[in-house]
């Protein structure tokens, strides 16, 4: 346990990243500010100046200061950075801390899977009712130049072509362009720069598979790429990866089924597979590596280790998603 007197227990961390959403939320934070005073709540707000800075504040506010509660105001790059802050601190259990978004990214696919509203206002009434969610997170050990990294992602890893999409979208945004638009031009363009790679792959211990592939997804949500339904049967509590696989094809191909990731109906072409399970392992030759984004950030590359870490994280999310929750568990 970290050495300290100070204790912040009900009072909540606010972590905004102004870059968010291509530095929409520059622009949009003194609003929600207001609407974060004027909602009552006892806040500290600390804002973000580089990557990578919401992980280390999230590690040092909760693990020296005891902040139990935190609102994220940015995108899915800036929940990722907290959750993982959540994971180097061990002053409290990572499920011990609740996190309510604020969502301003270029994305928003992790908002999309709970069905969050859109506007500000009603974001922040959404926090203040405070409906808990309990969701599963991934944990990914890859390389990166040779060194043996870790990761955690509460969305979904991309890896292939999904990894080189995200690559140049991220690289967009650094000069000011994103968005779904963005990403849909990448998706094109980079169809003419991707080679497949031979993979063999592994779901809880049993080869699931080996041959070529264009592109895979392993997640706990369902969306990827600002609203494509990836992975369509994904349930985000169940303690197991959702990954769909996409064997090597044409670009005619493709290009005429795009439509079909935006309601996940491209899982039923034959050259798609769709696996559940715990652990995976990925693996390619030295010589054809598989590079990886996990929730939009772009890491390192194959080989790659996956485990799910059942509920690690506590969410605030609207109440209809937990009653939903509660139905299905009623009639289990």
């Amino acid at each position: 346990m970290a050495a300290s007197v100070e204790n912040n227990n009900g009072k909540w961390l606010v972590i905004v990243n102004p870059h968010a959403g291509t530095n929409k939320c520059e622009k949009d934070w003194p609003g929600i500010h207001r609407l974060l005073l004027k909602a009552g709540l006892d806040i500290e707000v600390v804002i973000t100046e580089r990557k990578h800075d919401a992980m280390h504040i999230t590690t040092k506010r909760v693990g020296q200061e005891g902040f139990n509660k935190i609102i994220v105001v940015g995108g899915d790059g800036t929940l990722n950075e907290v959750v993982n802050g959540l994971f180097h601190q061990n002053r409290y259990e990572t499920w011990e801390i609740t996190i309510g978004m604020i969502t301003v990214g270029t994305g928003n696919d992790w908002a999309r899977m709970y069905e969050m509203p859109a506007s500000y206002k009603k974001q922040v009434k959404t926090i203040t009712k405070g409906h808990e969610f309990r969701q599963d997170v991934g944990q990914v050990q890859y390389l990166y130049s040779e060194d043996n990294e870790k990761r955690y992602f509460v969305n979904i890893a991309g890896m292939g072509y999904d990894a080189l999409v995200a690559q140049k979208t991220n690289t967009m945004k650094q000069k000011g362009k994103g968005g779904a638009i963005a990403y849909l031009i990448n998706l094109i363009s980079g169809l003419f720069q991707y080679k497949s790679v031979h993979l063999d792959i592994e779901a809880d211990g049993k080869q699931v598979f080996s041959g070529k592939v264009f592109s895979m997804s392993i997640g706990i949500c369902k969306y990827n790429g600002a609203g494509m339904m990836q992975l369509p049967h994904a349930i985000a509590d169940d303690g197991l990866f959702d990954m769909v696989v996409i064997r090597k094809t044409s670009k005619y191909r493709i290009i005429t089924n795009i439509k079909n990731l935006y309601d996940g109906s491209f899982i039923t072409m034959p050259e798609v597979s769709y696996f559940k399970a715990k652990q995976l392992k990925v693996t390619a030759k030295p010589a054809n590596r598989l590079y990886l984004e996990t929730d939009g950030e772009s890491l390192g590359h194959s080989p790659l280790h996956f485990e799910i870490i059942p509920k690690a994280v506590r969410l605030i999310v609207r109440k209809r998603i937990v009653k939903r929750k509660s139905r299905i568990q009623g009639n289990a």
